[in-house]
């Protein structure tokens, strides 16, 4: 009775990933073709060449849910991106390939669950168009759990390769990293897939709200119009300093700065620089903080998603200005502008 009962839970699972297998064809795909882009079709990993992996990370950073202190860590130092880059790529990889394949599948779910949740977590908050990053990121989520629960089933190569493994199918805990029948009561996996089902519900609902006011309030999209923030403004010894963050717009294209305007507190200017000026901009006046960097562009400054630069502007329209508060203006080649008034005391 008791074999007749485990030949029919085998029999189940095999039929329940199944039922699954497109799922984990694509989504294994979506996966492995990350490796495969970076490292076959072209090398992403380069630092300072054009599709660098790790500038694309570092455009995650503004508005990052939860692991905004790792992103930054890893932004403010190149060499360790670049490790963390290649593990990343690697163990994408592998998770991809091996989940399509039904090898250590359910290990491999959860490599998809944490790769995903990454992603949401990351990157959810972009998104030009449509929201495809959080779209990426919680069916994601969603795949890795379904496939854990449901396993490899008949085509996979878990199927084909434990049962020839007479020295392995025994051990208890190896049905939590392969596939086949979870060794639970049915009430108890009805509570778990219950749970997790409504728990999913729960972050999709909520990461939705967070990153896009989807689910009440005005809907709002930080990837459509830049935004930069300004800070540390002061005036010393007839240099202007101040330090700019992109923490909002697109992030497969900077935002081009056409003018830098110093006000006075009558509304005089004091000083100028127009799109061409910006567009030589010397480089030693730029401390960029992470890997995404402000520079000079053909027609203007360029400042990335991202980047975080110290400016310094040398002039001697500043040199012997009165104490007093003034006003830092940035234009945008959209028509943006952004200000800070801060107080120069001589």
């Amino acid at each position: 009775m008791i074999n007749q009962n485990k030949q029919e839970m085998s029999y189940t699972y095999s039929m329940i990933g199944l039922f699954t297998l497109s799922l984990r064809l694509v989504v294994g795909w979506t996966y492995f073709s990350a490796f495969w882009r970076r490292l076959i079709l072209e090398n992403k990993l380069i630092p300072d060449m054009p599709g660098y992996i790790g500038e694309k990370f570092n455009h995650f950073l503004p508005n990052a849910l939860g692991i905004k202190p790792m992103i930054e860590y890893l932004v403010t130092n190149p060499d360790v991106l670049w490790w963390a880059m290649v593990i990343f790529t690697i163990i994408e990889g592998i998770v991809g390939l091996f989940i399509m394949l039904g090898l250590f599948t359910r290990l491999m779910s959860i490599g998809v669950f944490s790769l995903a949740t990454g992603i949401l977590l990351g990157s959810g908050w972009l998104g030009t168009t449509c929201l495809d990053e959080w779209q990426i990121g919680i069916l994601g989520a969603v795949a890795g759990f379904t496939v854990f629960l449901s396993g490899g089933g008949k085509y996979s190569l878990d199927y084909l390769l434990l049962p020839k493994m007479h020295w392995l199918r025994n051990q208890p805990w190896l049905v939590w990293l392969t596939s086949g029948a979870l060794p639970l009561r049915t009430g108890t996996i009805n509570k778990i897939a219950g749970i997790g089902a409504f728990a999913l519900l729960f972050l999709s609902l909520a990461t939705n709200q967070i990153f896009h006011n989807g689910v009440w309030g005005k809907l709002h999209n930080k990837s459509v119009k830049p935004k930069i923030e300004i800070s540390d403004a002061s005036i010393d010894h007839g240099k202007l300093s101040f330090t700019v963050y992109r923490v909002e717009g697109a992030d497969v294209y900077g935002s081009f700065l056409i003018g830098i305007t110093l006000k006075d507190k009558e509304g005089n200017v004091v000083l100028d620089k127009d799109a061409e000026a910006l567009s030589k901009f010397p480089a030693s006046d730029i401390e960029n903080k992470y890997i995404a960097k402000v520079a000079p562009g053909k027609h203007s400054l360029v400042i990335p998603l991202g980047s975080k630069a110290g400016l310094t502007i040398s002039d001697r329209s500043i040199a012997n200005l009165p104490t007093g508060t003034y006003t830092l203006l940035l234009t945008d080649i959209s028509g943006i502008t952004w200000k800070e008034e801060f107080t120069h005391e001589e």
